[in-house]
């Protein structure tokens, strides 16, 4: 990564978000917005998003932990009707926002099959930090998952600027979370911008 103060400052509390993470027996994978840049897609993003699955109480544990760590930690509780487990959001001195979403809600489920997957996948951000990104494959799936016109263009750049994608293997992984119809979708929509 740059020498970027702002990028390093934000990569070093999500760092620390991690450990606290591990403390409390979770663990987390990069997805959003770094996640799209690391696999050829930048654009501007203003925060940094970790993917969990944990029961939502749990958030209040972490947000404590990271209080007591001098960070600003607020959780965000889902409604309802929301298939994410609420949203922690960290701040820490000249980072940009640090977002921990949590794809387990017990109520409507979730979907922490996916972040379990992603983490087994995922890779080092850089040799220096402990992060680990998603791969390009799970990526779309979570893309997939979130739906919307913005994920759905994220997913077209995706493929457009990583041709060599094995789109046989996407396709078996997305069936295998029922999100099949969704790619076929996608994929129908990057073949008419492509004039196929």
């Amino acid at each position: 990564m740059s020498a970027n103060p702002t990028l390093e400052a934000t990569l070093r509390v999500a760092t620390d978000v991690l450990h606290v993470l591990k403390d409390h027996g979770a663990d987390a994978v990069l997805i959003g917005g770094m996640a799209l840049a690391v696999h050829q897609y930048p654009r501007d993003t203003v925060d940094l998003d970790l993917a969990v699955a944990v029961a939502p109480c749990l958030l209040h544990e972490i947000a404590a932990s990271l209080a007591a760590r001098g960070y600003e930690a607020v959780v965000r509780e889902p409604d309802t009707a929301d298939p994410l487990g609420g949203v922690l959001d960290v701040r820490g001195s000249g980072a940009d926002l640090v977002q921990v979403v949590n794809f387990l809600n017990p109520p409507t489920g979730g979907f922490p099959r996916l972040v379990a997957d992603a983490i087994a996948t995922a890779t080092p951000l850089t040799p220096q930090h402990e992060i680990r990104v998603v791969d390009l494959h799970h990526l779309i799936v979570f893309k997939l998952y979130a739906g919307g016109p913005k994920s759905m263009l994220d997913i077209l750049e995706l493929l457009e600027r990583n041709p060599a994608l094995d789109l046989e293997r996407l396709e078996t992984l997305c069936a295998s979370y029922r999100l099949d119809r969704k790619l076929r979708s996608v994929l129908e929509m990057a073949r008419w911008d492509s004039g196929q």
